[in-house]
């Protein structure tokens, strides 16, 4: 399992108005490659927005990490915390989780996943030649190596650590035994995935890439914020009543320009990066923020760095301890100066928030420090 892109870039958010004023959206997290935000925008997110899942991954792969995770342990026992996270910031950076594939109930894909031939040409980054060790049997090359499915193994790797997961021929291209040999590799003899540093070592088995581990980690975070429901428990009825506004848009577009106190709607172009809203019904950031809060009453300016002047403002300084549920959570390109906040969320609680992050995306439950520069919040209520 080799990943053979190095590109290091972020994408630079500046606040933009157009017409009525919207809100700017970033990769989630510095952590995260240009290149990843870039492919999975060009791809429509699908799949389940409930709790305990993410609304970027399709419902027949989530239950492949997931049936991996019970697995493991019959075949690394002295494994601890594998969890579907894990598995599913793996393959989001290998595959984006087979979007766009047909995935049928057996959990097998078509059609097949390739990497690039690893033919030392230069083409998807790779550089280095790897002799053929499968005369083509997973990756359909004899002249050559190329990695295969969802989790993008070598042919060599897969055959060192092939397990069946269904009970009959173990494939890299089917959802379930390449999840669960994926779960093997990580877990290797017997890792403690609890531990951050165990569960850094094993990313960096999988690819020796500083890039490829922190891009890893960073959806792994992603996942595990938007695995936990919110306890809404002790809040008040408003505060509820904004939240649970905010979570009936799970899954719903994201859409620059989209949202209003009505609820979602089409955008307009264009964001920073040059994505239309045109043709899509959604939320961006502000959009989510202003229809939450209408369902209280409270009208909200349409333009995040505004939305930082209503209410009671919670610096930056005082960190995210500070912030209790229904508060705003804002981003700046320079905390401490409103003027440069470029992305606003609705705080729940436990690190996470509501949140409409960028073009491609949907609203989901993020962890706030997936996102960079922390610019403190404003309690409204």
């Amino acid at each position: 399992m080799i990943r053979r892109r190095g590109r290091k870039a972020k994408w630079i958010c500046v606040v933009l108005l157009l017409f009525a004023a919207v809100c700017c959206a970033v990769p989630v997290g510095s952590a995260i490659s240009a290149y990843v935000a870039l492919k999975t925008a060009a791809q429509e997110d699908g799949g389940i927005a409930e709790g305990g899942s993410a609304a970027d991954i399709p419902a027949r792969m989530l239950a492949a990490y997931k049936k991996a995770v019970q697995q493991v342990g019959k075949h690394v026992p002295k494994c601890r915390g594998m969890r579907w996270p894990i598995l599913a910031g793996i393959a989001k950076v290998e595959s984006n989780h087979a979007v766009g594939r047909k995935i049928t109930a057996d959990g097998d894909i078509r059609p097949k996943i390739y990497g690039v031939l690893l033919n030392g040409s230069g083409a998807g980054g790779n550089t280095t030649v790897f002799e053929d060790t499968d005369g083509g049997k997973w990756d359909g090359n004899s002249q050559g190596e190329r990695a295969v499915g969802p989790f993008q193994f070598l042919p060599s790797t897969w055959e060192g650590v092939v397990e069946d997961a269904d009970g009959e021929v173990s494939d890299p291209h089917n959802a379930d035994d390449a999840a669960l040999g994926a779960a093997i590799y990580l877990c290797g003899n017997g890792r403690d995935l609890t531990k951050r540093g165990q569960l850094k070592a094993a990313i960096w088995q999988y690819n020796h890439s500083g890039e490829y581990v922190a891009n890893v980690l960073g959806w792994i975070d992603q996942y595990t914020a938007a695995a936990k429901d919110p306890d809404l428990t002790n809040v008040s009825r408003k505060v509820r009543t904004v939240i649970e506004a905010a979570l009936s848009q799970r899954g719903v577009p994201y859409s620059w320009g989209g949202g209003n106190a009505k609820g979602k709607s089409t955008g307009i172009c264009c964001s920073p990066s040059g994505k239309s809203g045109t043709g899509i019904k959604g939320f961006d950031c502000s959009g989510l923020t202003t229809y939450a809060y209408a369902k209280v009453g409270i009208s909200l300016p349409r333009v995040a760095f505004a939305q930082a002047g209503v209410g009671r403002r919670i610096p930056a300084s005082l960190g995210t301890l500070a912030l209790k549920p229904g508060d705003l959570v804002f981003f700046a390109t320079a905390p401490g100066r409103d003027a440069t906040i470029y992305h606003v969320g609705i705080y729940l609680g436990s690190g996470q928030m509501v949140n409409a992050p960028k073009p491609g995306t949907v609203v989901r439950l993020d962890g706030v420090n997936t996102m960079s520069g922390f610019a403190g919040g404003a309690r409204l209520l």
